[in-house]
């Protein structure tokens, strides 16, 4: 037995000998896919370039119910509820704060994607015209990307090569430095990008490329070619301002045409949309649609639009009973609010202040000023109550007393474009109806697509460079075609300067904006905040014209000096 034992113990090894020798365990892959020869064909390209999609979805709508509301946050537009007052801008836009570090970051992702297509075009397999378009897309979202960091930081440093290695030695480029990349990005990608009408919905196109160009001419003070990239836009045959009710639901009352603007479904070309640029694709539970109807909060598949704007209405008392049913897809309640961005009260009080009547955005089916009390339980069901004149003693959250006119967690104005009034997702509606239009606890999303450009913003950003231009006459025919369609009195031409037009974006586009890119990239900040924001007013300071740069990134950046922001 003791010889069999060696005898096998010897075969074994042999067999293990000769297995090594003839590198028997060695693997043959039949194909592979590796950072070496990802990029080859346009199918590779085009799954780079979705991602660059996904990426700038996520960053501006539904990284989480946070982030994104940033950039309105803080702003002349709205303000943040919960914080305490005056809140801790010193500690909010400190070096060190999350605020500025967790924006830097996703904004050079989205330029290091775009390098890395830039610089595989040359050694790829596509065709001469597919390099051009591939090139002019990913030109496109690196100008966008560099754009919102001039605008928030000022000058930052200019990456336009794929990075392979470590490096540590970055400098700041001039803020005008980085206009110019953007410019000469943006250039060749309106010369190269299809036409509009032949994208599919939510692509880029040479009108997007051209509206964005427009924007970083005025920005840099070209005035004069800002007017020329907008008019290419706004004389385009595909596009116009809609002036008629349009979609599903455009024989409803009350409502008009800003109303359908906003409705689901309504955004894109499909649906005979010809004012939308560039729209934000969002579908509700479609795979990649980033517009889930079954998760929760905070969620990276959701734009939370619906949670954080309007106010929560479910806490408020009228002598001890609640007027409004909540969570209901309806007027009063807002869908799913929790009242974390209440309207600045320059928004509620000032701003449509020369026509509050015919303006149809400042109608109350668009912009809640008036809430139908809907509790049947309540002794005023039926009755309205006006934000302007709450009834005596009415209570909010944790049992204040509410002031009329005076925005609280529980009860302030709001703008319908974040919900859907009676029109919820189907399975968003809570099978228990105790009362109408109630939805589930897992509502709270804005779950339509978003416009990032469309043309009633070509025609301010032309109306902006008239400006600049001292044609103030030209500026108002512009502004007025946009104030005609929301049935405004005509603004005159001596009535027209700076503040008007960001007064008059306040009016048309109100949340829809990024607001914080828009005051920052005219140095504006700290003047809006002191003129329309008094929650913000006592701790504002001009150095917050531009954000910190994180204090992280000048530490890790060993081999040279990344200068800080003055006053920081």
């Amino acid at each position: 037995m003791k010889n069999i034992r060696t005898l096998l113990l010897m075969a074994t090894l042999l067999v293990g000998a000769a297995a090594c020798k003839k590198s028997f365990l060695d693997e043959t892959p039949l194909d592979f896919l590796s950072t070496a020869n990802a990029f080859q064909t346009s199918a590779d390209f085009n799954a780079s370039v979705n991602n660059l999609y996904r990426l700038l979805r996520a960053e501006l709508y539904t990284t989480n119910d946070n982030d994104p509301f940033e950039y309105t946050y803080r702003t002349d537009i709205a303000y943040y509820v919960p914080s305490g007052f005056p809140p801790n801008l010193s500690g909010e836009f400190s070096t060190t704060s999350a605020i500025p570090s967790r924006h830097w970051t996703p904004w050079y992702k989205i330029i290091s994607e775009s390098n890395t297509i830039i610089s595989r075009i040359p050694v790829s397999k596509l065709s001469a015209n597919d390099q051009k378009l591939f090139e002019a897309k990913a030109k496109f979202f690196r100008a966008y990307a560099y754009s919102r960091l001039a605008y928030l930081f000022g000058g930052v440093p200019l990456v336009l090569e794929e990075v392979l290695e470590p490096k540590v030695d970055y400098q700041r480029a001039t803020r005008k430095e980085v206009y110019a990349q953007c410019i000469q990005d943006l250039t060749f990608a309106a010369a190269n990008l299809p036409v509009i009408t032949a994208v599919k919905d939510g692509e880029i196109s040479n009108l997007a490329a051209l509206h964005l160009l427009s924007e970083v001419y005025n920005t840099d003070g070209q005035y004069q070619k800002a007017i020329d990239a907008a008019t290419i836009v706004i004389n385009d045959p595909a596009t116009s301002l809609m002036t008629a009710r349009f979609g599903a639901r455009k024989a409803e009352t009350p409502g008009d045409v800003y109303w359908d603007m906003f409705r689901r479904g309504n955004q894109n070309r499909r649906a005979g949309n010809t004012e939308g640029i560039l729209v934000i694709q969002l579908e509700s539970d479609v795979a990649g649609g980033a517009a889930s109807t079954g998760v929760g909060f905070p969620s990276g598949d959701l734009y939370s639009l619906e949670r954080v704007h309007p106010a929560l209405v479910r806490d408020v008392r009228i002598n001890g009973v609640a007027p409004f049913n909540w969570p209901a897809a309806d007027y009063s309640s807002g869908g799913r609010g929790v009242g974390f961005m209440s309207p600045s009260k320059y928004f509620i009080n000032n701003a449509y202040a020369a026509d509050p009547t015919n303006d149809i955005r400042n109608a109350n089916h668009n912009f809640v000023r008036k809430f139908t009390v809907t509790n049947k339980n309540s002794p005023l069901f039926g009755t309205e109550i006006d934000f302007g004149n709450i009834p005596p003693g009415t209570t909010g959250t944790g049992g204040a007393t509410l002031v009329s006119g005076e925005p609280s967690r529980a009860f302030y104005p709001y703008q319908t474009k974040c919900t859907e009034p009676y029109n919820p997702p189907a399975n968003l509606l809570d099978p228990a109806k105790a009362f109408p239009y109630q939805i589930k606890g897992t509502s709270g999303g804005t779950y339509r697509d978003e416009y990032l450009f469309r043309l009633a913003e070509t025609y301010l950003l032309r109306a902006e460079a008239y400006v600049g231009l001292n044609n103030t006459t030209a500026a108002a025919a512009d502004i007025n075609v946009v104030r005609t369609r929301a049935k405004a009195a005509p603004v005159a031409a001596g009535s027209v300067d700076l503040e008007y037009i960001l007064d008059e974006r306040m009016r048309e586009f109100g949340i829809e904006e990024k607001r914080m890119f828009t005051i920052m990239r005219l140095g504006k900040w700290y003047d809006r905040i002191k003129k329309c924001n008094p929650f913000y007013s006592p701790s504002a300071d001009p150095k917050y014209n531009l954000w910190p740069i994180p204090q992280s990134e000048i530490e890790r950046n060993r081999g040279a000096v990344l200068e800080q922001n003055p006053g920081y």
